[in-house]
């Protein structure tokens, strides 16, 4: 039960996976600055339309993601088998049908919403906010964002499928090519440059579509015609799955599904924020974009995590997986504590770069700052935990419970009685609907200790 061990071989292999992991979030993260910077120029309303907008696009995102870790986990047990010599033939046909399983549900999932987005964009945008100018403003937004569904899920699914059989360069360097793609056209038709047409809240809608279009091809391009790992073709999105299907729902759909509920429960939160004033909105627009770059290294390591521990599992060391999964628990204490001395570093400056903004906003975006670097650290241990190490173990069925519990049952109702019964300052309100993070935290290291996270996967394949 270490939490620190001298394993160089450990710790190169978790970073060698997790810092381009890390460094393609950090590019991503760079494009949603970049479009919440330029958007931010055109005022708070415009700032805090795209935001509440993003928020019903980011449930899709959650869902894309809760596909392609949910294959992850299979993909890189599979990956371990076929490594370690065991059944490759099984494991090699596992591998497709697992990718192949996950595009065509991603698919599925993309027309959903793009038909949402579509015709209902008023009504979506009703969810978050009741200022009619903020839902105009964001369904203009919608309508510009309906085809981006497509290429977003297939980009995202299939670059998780290649990091968890060790495939994690590729995607970074496409994602810096993104990032210069859609600065160039965030430029060109949020302010009408280059000989294009002012489109302001549309514009930056067009170009993050044109920047998602880009990753599409160049991701499916390699995966299709060039990768010898998964050895995915086009013909085998027609293959056969029967025999796959109930082992992927076994250990796959749990996953969707957990972060599905969660992705709604965040979105709850993100309608409580919603209602308490564009402020408040803004403010965490503001504050976001701190957060999500002060976890980066954190997704990097819990993604690391999971396809260290499948993949380890796959050749069939379970004592091993049981010691790494505590130097896991170490790191993630670690790197929350960084992350919560960045926030406190960063927020000063963050803050002052916005100038457009209410003296109220600012104010509510410190505390939310300070809270912020509290609650990190809570957060940063038990998503190594969840969303890396009992994750790539299989534990998928009692992280789905667990996990929408303690955000349904805790922190939802805890942030709706400080935000609208109790009138508690920002602070208070931001630490009540984060609370969960505090709670799963120690959950995580009971779970860890008993061993019953460890789960048995068959192929499902015949040679």
């Amino acid at each position: 039960m270490k939490l620190i061990k001298k394993d160089p071989s450990f710790y190169k292999k978790v970073f060698t996976l997790a810092l381009p992991i890390a460094l393609q979030s950090l590019i991503t993260i760079g494009v949603n600055m970049l479009d919440t910077i330029m958007v931010g120029t055109l005022g708070e309303n415009a700032l805090s339309a795209t935001s509440l907008a993003n928020s019903f696009i980011t449930i899709y995102h959650i869902f894309c993601m809760g596909l392609g870790m949910g294959a992850s986990v299979l993909v890189s047990r599979y990956w371990g088998m076929k490594n370690s010599g065991d059944s490759e033939s099984e494991a090699a046909i596992a591998l497709r049908q697992t990718v192949c399983l996950m595009l065509r549900l991603t698919l599925a999932l993309a027309l959903i919403f793009a038909a949402l987005t579509l015709f209902i964009p008023g009504i979506l945008m009703r969810m978050y906010t009741s200022e009619q100018v903020i839902i105009e403003l964001g369904s203009t937004y919608f309508r510009y964002s309906v085809i981006t569904y497509f290429f977003l899920g297939a980009s995202l699914t299939t670059t998780i499928a290649l990091r968890s059989v060790g495939q994690v360069k590729l995607p970074l360097f496409v994602s810096m090519g993104a990032f210069f793609v859609n600065l160039g056209a965030n430029y060109a038709f949020i302010f009408g440059k280059l000989g294009m047409p002012r489109m302001e809240v549309a514009g930056a809608a067009l170009g993050t579509l044109i920047a998602r279009i880009f990753e599409t091809v160049m991701i499916l391009g390699y995966l299709f015609l060039k990768d010898d790992r998964i050895g995915f073709r086009v013909k085998d999105f027609f293959m056969k799955t029967g025999s796959l299907i109930g082992e992927y729902i076994r250990i796959s759909i749990p996953v969707l599904i957990s972060d599905a509920i969660l992705a709604f429960g965040n979105n709850s939160i993100a309608m409580v924020i919603g209602h308490l004033g564009a402020a408040f909105v803004a403010a965490n627009a503001i504050t976001s974009v701190t957060q999500q770059l002060s976890t980066v290294v954190i997704q990097g390591v819990s993604q690391a995590g999971a396809i260290v521990t499948g993949q380890t599992l796959g050749m069939g060391q379970k004592e091993k997986t049981m010691e790494q999964g505590w130097l896991f628990l170490g790191l993630g204490f670690g790197l929350g504590l960084i992350s919560a001395l960045f926030i406190m570093i960063a927020s000063g400056p963050v803050i002052g770069a916005y100038k457009n903004v209410s003296a109220e906003t600012s104010d509510i975006a410190y505390q939310l700052m300070n809270a912020i670097s509290l609650i990190i650290v809570f957060q940063a241990t038990n998503s190594i935990m969840t969303k890396g190490v009992l994750r790539g173990g299989g534990d998928t069925k009692m992280l789905m419970l667990t996990d929408n519990i303690f955000l349904w049952a805790l922190s939802i109702p805890l942030g709706l009685l400080a935000g609208f019964w109790l009138h508690l300052p920002a602070f208070w309100i931001y630490v009540f609907l984060k609370s969960d993070q505090i709670v799963k935290t120690f959950w995580c290291i009971i779970r860890l200790k008993s061993g019953k996270w460890i789960k048995k996967i068959s192929t499902g394949a015949k040679p």
